[in-house]
């Protein structure tokens, strides 16, 4: 009898040791995230320099930057869309270009062209600004669908094709548009086509009081010409080359799987939206979930991280019905009714 007690109590001392060990394991195989979180926290630190308040506009930027997925920021003029997207690029050691879209913008200005050079006899490709790893088109609405379309294959698959040939983006490549949503006249409205190529629909809105008088007398004690002196490159693209990978490896539950889908199949079966969210809603949600959760510096999403996300990934993704747009409801407020009626797994 004694023997057996032994016996059990030396297979439960097993047992609990094989536990252990394993639990260590997996503990020592976490990913390491302190770097990724440091370098972001710089990336904030030199955009404070210059910009008060707007920390959504930046947290959104970051996880689309994380993410590799582009960014539509839409508010009126004033808010610091521009300025902001131009601070993040310069806080990053890679080239830049600036867009600015206009009626009388043709593809050709944006990719580029093909000239004749005397030199050699014959046709050179000369490149276009999109040939950069970050690009800021401001006003995208500006130029009509044909200059729209210029960038469908670019923004989708990281290439363009000309005259037959094929020529690819430098990694990283980011694209960050934006657009005024009061100003109609003489705009041309971005097709679902074109919106489902960004990852992030950014709604920037108003400072409040105290972030407006923090703007004020930011102004009033800068004394340098260009505000942008102030901001360092602290992120080579190698890095963010890095980190985006390393996003790809945060955990995701299987129960936090099933909840994005489940958030994604609302969005096609609720009475109040004329279109709902496509399969690659399901992906850029899953994806944006895992930036969040590195910004915060864990290596698993929760719950939490995907509601975050939800509202940038699907507000330009579904389309309210007409009846009630007209009664003034919004993708946003749709969109929280589904997340309140969907249980939160735990």
């Amino acid at each position: 009898m004694e023997n057996n007690e032994e016996q059990n109590l030396e297979n439960q001392n097993s047992i609990n040791l094989n536990k252990e060990q394993k639990t260590q394991e997996e503990f020592q195989s976490r990913i390491d995230m302190i770097e990724l979180r440091e370098s972001l926290n710089k990336v904030k630190t030199e955009i404070a320099k210059v910009i008060v308040g707007q920390e959504n506009m930046v947290e959104h930027l970051l996880a689309a930057l994380l993410s590799n997925g582009h960014v539509l920021i839409e508010g009126v003029p004033g808010v610091a869309k521009t300025i902001t997207a131009k601070l993040l690029a310069k806080t990053i050691d890679v080239d830049f270009s600036r867009i600015q879209f206009t009626p009388d913008l043709m593809p050709s200005d944006i990719l580029g062209t093909s000239i004749f050079s005397m030199k050699n006899s014959e046709f050179e490709f000369k490149k276009g600004p999109i040939f950069s790893s970050f690009i800021l088109i401001d006003e995208i609405n500006r130029s009509p669908a044909k200059t729209q379309a210029a960038l469908f294959e670019v923004m989708e698959e990281k290439q363009i094709t000309i005259d037959g040939k094929r020529y690819e983006m430098d990694e990283p490549f980011l694209v960050i548009a934006t657009q005024n949503p009061i100003e109609h006249e003489g705009t041309y409205r971005l097709p679902e086509a074109q919106l489902d190529r960004f990852l992030f629909k950014i709604n920037v809105g108003y400072p409040n009081l105290e972030q407006e008088i923090a703007i004020i007398k930011n102004q009033h004690d800068n004394r340098l010409e260009d505000k942008t002196e102030a901001v360092n490159k602290v992120i080579t693209a190698q890095q963010l080359n890095n980190y985006q990978k390393l996003v790809k490896e945060i955990i995701v539950e299987s129960q936090l799987i099933e909840y994005i889908a489940k958030i994604i199949i609302n969005t096609r079966e609720n009475q109040f939206l004329y279109l709902g969210a496509s399969p690659r809603a399901s992906l850029a949600l899953l994806t944006a979930s895992k930036a969040f959760a590195a910004l915060r510096g864990r290596d698993f999403v929760t719950p939490e991280d995907i509601k975050e996300a939800s509202y940038a990934v699907l507000r330009h993704r579904v389309i309210v019905s007409p009846e009630r747009e007209m009664e003034g409801l919004t993708a946003d407020e749709i969109i929280r009714q589904i997340l309140e009626g969907i249980e939160i797994p735990r």
